[in-house]
């Protein structure tokens, strides 16, 4: 990323690193309060820890009342459980879990892939309220880590800070004036970028399947029709009004064709292909390195 030198403030958090910029340091009690914003998010919905909220669906049917914010989890994987034919759920965590990527990160497969069950046969999930008929696994990872870069968005504005860059690893929101320049990292070669792009007042997500990977072919990205590691697209990039919205459609871009997420969604995007080769849409404001 390139633009003005400002303050980093920089933690760990749902298991990966955060830096927030700002043009000046944050004071400590602004600090605190990001801190907090982030161990509410993941005591509500990490499926890595066993005092999470979400964490006693795994014992058997439950009513939870989920945090104010859900409404918005609630709506989009509804939408694109149905834009994908159900291949991006809330509840391929099962799958994910069977393939090693559970609580312990162990990362061995522990059992064949396996689908999760369908939502409509075991979850009604209506706004701030879940109910499960009986055992799954939910993990909103998917949309989850934009959504709490918008939370410590708005939490910056309340302490009447605009101008900011929210990076979760990646996942970024940018707030000011004049755009900032970002690196999009090789799907193969971290220490890389294949070419750039520009950001102002939006999120910017990516998501690959170099991130989170391990064995041979297994990785995060899973088709929830089969529970197995998608194959055909290798990385994505969304930029979107919100960072919720561009984490959910970078993953539902391994799953569904462009065209078929824009019926419902306002937003720009860049797919790379296991083949090498690369499509964006026209007005994804990048330039890619030859």
């Amino acid at each position: 990323m390139s633009g003005a030198e400002w303050s980093g403030f920089r933690f760990e958090g749902i298991g990966t690193s955060w830096e927030i910029s700002t043009p000046a340091p944050l004071h400590q009690r602004v600090r605190q309060h990001l801190l907090d914003v982030v161990e509410e998010y993941d005591r509500t919905y990490s499926r890595f820890r066993r005092d999470s909220l979400v964490a006693g669906l795994t014992s058997g049917p439950q009513t939870l009342t989920l945090p104010p914010g859900a409404e918005g989890l609630a709506r989009i994987y509804s939408v694109l459980y149905r834009l994908t034919s159900g291949t991006m759920t809330p509840l391929i965590g099962s799958s994910l879990e069977k393939l090693g990527y559970g609580p312990g990160y162990g990362l061995k497969t522990i059992a064949d892939p396996v689908a999760p069950p369908h939502w409509e046969d075991v979850l009604e999930w209506n706004g701030r309220s879940l109910r499960t008929t009986r055992p799954v696994v939910f993990d909103i990872g998917a949309a989850g880590k934009g959504q709490l870069v918008d939370l410590l968005g708005d939490a910056l504005g309340t302490a009447s800070i605009d101008r900011f860059i929210v990076d979760g690893s990646g996942d970024m929101l940018h707030s000011g004036r004049g755009p900032v320049e970002v690196a999009l990292e090789h799907p193969y070669d971290r220490t890389q970028a294949i070419g750039t792009v520009l950001l102002e007042n939006a999120a910017l997500c990516a998501s690959a399947a170099n991130r989170r990977a391990w064995g041979d072919g297994l990785h995060h990205v899973l088709d929830g029709a089969t529970g197995r590691p998608v194959e055909t697209v290798v990385a994505t990039w969304t930029i979107a009004d919100n960072c919720m919205t561009a984490d959910a459609l970078a993953t539902a871009l391994f799953l569904a064709e462009p065209s078929r997420l824009a019926e419902e969604f306002d937003f720009e995007w860049l797919q790379v292909f296991s083949n090498g080769s690369a499509a964006f849409s026209r007005g994804f404001e990048g330039r890619l390195f030859t």
